[in-house]
């Protein structure tokens, strides 16, 4: 039987830990690795494992998430069920608010689903880095006769307060929910682990729309899948735990690893992005099999200029974009976006720089975070003296150095006439 999968990304998020990069855009919006948003990790792994039926929920601070996905995730295929559609809260809940809760995003838009009437609903969230051939998960869900199925992963417990937490039965059954709870059951055998749920869930149509009217019946309820669906349906249907470390890529070596990072914090955010600049890192970006996919842009290739002593443009273990260019300029360790300049003498190390930087000449920066559109003026040092750097910048504990960018402003073209 040819299954009719229907996707919702949960793209609302405000993201408040990744604060300031978050001041002016959502979570899945915020860049990573040079040319790419976060919300690109889902997305792609939707299109790659054949799934093209895909609303993403917004809500807060949008805009810059609604321009991402005009600028190359909106399509409108030859058929009805190929779509990549962004959809704000409808206020279709009695108090007509805005998303209250994620099985209440889900709710405002049940009509959605009842149009469509899919075998199956996938529902994901989009503040995570990592690869995932759904289809996988989805054979999974169908071999179990599983109502809903949990993608999870352990982590440390001491992590435990910061996921829904899953116990299993032997067959993998879900036999208890822990939503965010530091007590939260370890695994068995593993005292060290819990498992965590990855907030990506396979529901059949007909007992997620049944879970969904009986939570909107509780007028006083979160309306959450963490907090209230997933633990009330625990002993009542077929629950399974799909175990992403069993999850495999197309044109990834037999032996690679699942890669799944939580960017909740700008600690774990940085390290994710430095990630890419090893020999062989842990996320390829480069499988054609299983392309990372993003927006088109129409940058020109990046560029190096000079090659004099104190005037070299180069980047060591570095990644850079498309549209940067090099003039004398060094980089080292860092993640280099769209149309950054660095120019004659400056050093940039172990940072990462979204669009549009422009590092003035002999500037010094370590260990930082550059928003879109900074300008770092001639012979300034970022980076190498804590205490300064906090009375200017946001400093995160381990001492990343985190500069608020400039934000174009949308402006209306003109013409001659």
């Amino acid at each position: 039987m040819q299954l009719r999968v229907l996707a919702f990304v949960l793209a609302g998020g405000k993201g408040t830990r990744l604060y300031p990069l978050t001041k002016e855009r959502a979570k899945p919006a915020v860049p990573f690795g040079g040319q790419y948003r976060l919300v690109d990790f889902v997305l792609s792994n939707l299109v790659n494992s054949g799934i093209y039926s895909v609303y993403v929920l917004i809500q807060f601070k949008s805009q810059s998430l609604l321009q991402h996905l005009r600028g190359g995730w909106e399509f409108s295929g030859i058929l009805k069920d190929q779509f990549i559609i962004p959809v704000p809260a409808q206020m279709r809940s009695q108090a007509e608010s805005w998303y209250r809760g994620t099985a209440d995003a889900i709710f405002q838009n049940v009509n959605l689903i009842e149009e469509s009437e899919p075998h199956l609903v996938a529902i994901f969230g989009a503040d995570h880095i990592y690869r995932m051939n759904i289809r996988q998960m989805v054979e999974f869900h169908e071999r179990k006769r599983a109502e809903v199925t949990v993608a999870a992963i352990p982590v440390h417990k001491s992590l435990a307060r910061e996921f829904g937490v899953i116990e299993t039965a032997s067959d993998g059954s879900i036999i208890g929910f822990h939503e965010k709870r530091a007590d939260a059951p370890t695994m068995p055998g593993r005292p060290d682990l819990v498992l965590a749920s990855m907030g990506n869930y396979i529901f059949s149509t007909r007992s997620l729309l049944k879970e969904l009217y009986d939570d909107y019946a509780i007028l006083d309820g979160t309306h959450d899948f963490g907090r209230d669906i997933l633990p009330g349906m625990v002993g009542r249907c077929p629950m399974f735990a799909y175990d992403f470390k069993t999850n495999t890529i197309p044109g990834d070596p037999p032996d690679s690893e699942a890669y799944w990072r939580d960017v909740g914090t700008i600690d774990a955010y940085y390290e994710a992005n430095m990630d890419l600049r090893t020999v062989t890192p842990s996320l390829n970006l480069f499988n054609k099999q299983w392309p990372l996919r993003s927006a088109s842009f129409d940058d020109p290739p990046a560029k190096f200029t000079f090659d004099e002593q104190g005037r070299r443009g180069q980047a060591i273990d570095s990644i850079v974009a498309g549209g940067a260019i090099l003039s004398g300029g060094s980089a080292r360790n860092c993640v280099i976006g769209r149309g950054v300049k660095i120019h004659t003498g400056a050093m940039v190390e172990d940072s990462i720089l979204f669009d549009n930087c422009d590092i003035g000449r002999r500037a010094r920066i370590r260990r930082a975070i550059l928003d879109k559109n900074v300008r770092v003026p001639e012979d300034a040092v970022i980076g190498f003296d804590p205490a300064r750097d906090r009375k200017l910048y946001h400093v995160t504990e381990s001492g990343i150095v985190v500069i608020e960018g400039r934000h174009s402003k949308v402006g209306v073209s003109t013409m001659q006439v």
